[in-house]
């Protein structure tokens, strides 16, 4: 886990919920926030990764920015993040103000420490969206939203996996908080609930067991692009087109 503000960089090894700090090293960024400038820096402090880990990857190493970071304009930031994942394959995930008072908070609270990532290691997420294919992977899913919960994550969305008797086996399963559709067109009112949710998310989860994606996935994907959002799968995509910002594995 690396954690970068304004004035210097932190890497730990995070193992079984516990940190060990590994390198702290004085790196300012303020002194100039185009974000070619910001991703060149990041950029190359990344590829000394390969110190700590012999495989640096999306699956194994999660970037984390505060400070001057938060305060880039949304284009600037989302210009960022997608250079550095062109460049090194890594997310780099920008905590927002409210996040991280939240994990401060937590790690305080836990531990007395008022390092970020403490607390983040005890809670990483305060909501989560869940996404996958409910017709045919509705066990996964309920067992990554029952590990969700477990860590105190609430998730927007699906509220409930009981899905009524009378669509199983269709192309569109409602569950029991769901109405009736009122035509196949209605298909679309239960769909936009779902993305709408997205929105209030710290991050997006996307249950894709054997790395297959569904459509339906693949359709949302690009909303949750649009919104900046934090993309989890829970393991490697396969079959996806194009190549996104996003990270692989509930745990870091």
């Amino acid at each position: 886990m690396v954690h970068f503000d304004s004035e210097r960089v932190s890497v730990y090894r995070s193992w079984s919920g516990k940190l060990k700090l590994l390198k702290r090293e004085r790196l300012a960024f303020d002194d100039n926030r185009a974000h070619e400038v910001l991703a060149e820096r990041v950029g190359e402090f990344c590829a000394r990764l390969t110190e700590f880990n012999e495989v640096v990857d999306n699956k194994t190493t999660r970037l984390h920015a505060t400070g001057v970071f938060q305060q880039l304009p949304q284009s600037e930031a989302d210009a960022l993040v997608n250079s550095l994942y062109v460049e090194t394959g890594l997310y780099f995930n920008i905590v927002g103000p409210d996040l991280e008072e939240f994990y401060l908070e937590t790690g305080m609270s836990a531990c007395g420490s008022n390092d970020m990532l403490e607390g983040l290691t005890r809670r990483e997420f305060r909501n989560a969206v869940v996404c996958g294919s409910f017709q045919q992977s509705l066990g996964y899913i309920e067992d990554v939203i029952a590990r969700l919960r477990g860590s105190g994550t609430a998730v927007l969305s699906p509220p409930s996996t009981r899905v009524k008797p009378e669509t199983v086996g269709t192309d569109f399963i409602l569950f029991d908080y769901q109405d009736e559709l009122k035509s196949e067109r209605d298909t679309w009112r239960h769909k936009y609930m779902h993305l709408d949710a997205f929105r209030q998310a710290d991050a997006v989860v996307i249950c894709n067991p054997g790395g297959r994606v569904g459509k339906g996935t693949i359709f949302e994907l690009g909303y949750m692009s649009a919104l900046s959002k934090r993309v989890i799968f829970t393991e490697e995509p396969q079959g996806v087109s194009v190549l996104f910002p996003c990270e692989v594995g509930l745990e870091s």
